[in-house]
């Protein structure tokens, strides 16, 4: 007696659909484990592109006499490290450098302590003044210089001859005596807002209690400063002293749109001395070694950075 092996058509097309349902769903299952990786491959590979692979070109080209218009060049070895130590033009870069990162440093911690401790008062207004104070960080740096640079030469002589103050009376960013300290304000001007607001968030951390408490003990002003906040402003104080360092460092943009490095390159910033060797002079392989040396600096205060910051991690 023979059986049927007929197979119900429905059934098969029914298994059908069951099997290219689970195909589906696997490829939609590896997808989503996988897609988020899209996010990560792209940015991984743009920074591969646009800045490791130049990073490891500047480090080659400081190693030549190229000079950026044509692809010949000639390999020097360390000659142009060792010219970097007899170049004047550098040693006095590297002093302005230092003086006014020193400048920036203090400044921004004095007039960001005592500006956050102003805000954190309880005063009619004070919203208005928060917002005042952080206007000048969403400004561009090149355009701030601009401005500057046009109330520097139009500004404030003409108010210095209305008011009979001599000191206003002259250009004080073409002047070699002062022109330090025009540079200084502006960089300040816009430096210190986000010190502003990191140094309200660690006063406005600390507890009223303790505050109430050192009042009720008969406190003064001074002794809760010096024994209550500055201990609580320590973290903050560690972060706004690795910007401003930083900041000073690699100071350019304001220095190129304000003094253009002068009078007599007396502004000069490291950074704007590699621009100039670079694309006024054409001696890309010492701006090169230049913007090294800048690298390895800024890649020690970055490893301080990190070891200071562990000390503060909770």
């Amino acid at each position: 007696m023979k059986k049927d092996f007929t197979v119900d058509p429905a059934a098969g097309a029914v298994a059908e659909i069951e099997i290219k349902e689970k195909s589906r769903m696997k490829k939609s299952s590896i997808f989503n484990r996988n897609w988020a990786y899209l996010f990560v491959i792209v940015p991984i590979v743009l920074q591969l592109i646009f800045f490791y692979l130049p990073m490891i070109q500047g480090f080659f080209y400081s190693l030549t006499d190229w000079t950026g218009l044509t692809s010949n060049y000639n390999f020097v070895g360390l000659q142009n490290f060792q010219n970097i130590l007899s170049d004047q033009k550098f040693m006095k870069s590297v002093g302005f450098t230092a003086v006014f990162t020193v400048g920036l440093i203090i400044g921004e911690i004095v007039l960001g302590i005592v500006v956050a401790r102003f805000l954190n008062k309880r005063l009619k207004g004070v919203g208005f003044f928060r917002t005042a104070y952080f206007f000048p960080a969403v400004l561009s740096t090149v355009t701030l210089g601009l401005i500057f640079k046009q109330v520097f030469n139009y500004g404030l002589p003409q108010i210095g001859e209305k008011l009979g103050i001599e000191f206003l009376q002259q250009n004080l960013i073409a002047n070699e005596k002062t022109v330090f300290l025009g540079v200084l304000f502006v960089a300040l001007w816009q430096g210190v807002a986000m010190p502003i607001v990191i140094f309200l968030s660690g006063l406005q951390s600390i507890p009223d209690d303790i505050l109430e408490a050192a009042s009720i003990d008969g406190a003064t002003n001074w002794q809760k400063f010096t024994a209550i906040e500055i201990p609580y402003l320590l973290p903050s104080l560690s972060m706004v002293f690795i910007m401003a360092l930083k900041a000073g460092l690699t100071a350019f943009d304001l220095i190129y749109a304000l003094t253009g490095g002068g009078p007599s390159d007396k502004t000069t910033t490291l950074g704007l001395l590699v621009y100039n060797y670079a694309f006024k002079n054409n001696q890309y392989g010492y701006a090169n070694a230049i913007a090294v040396v800048l690298f390895l600096v800024i890649a020690v205060i970055s490893l301080l950075q990190i070891k200071l910051s562990k000390r503060y991690e909770v």
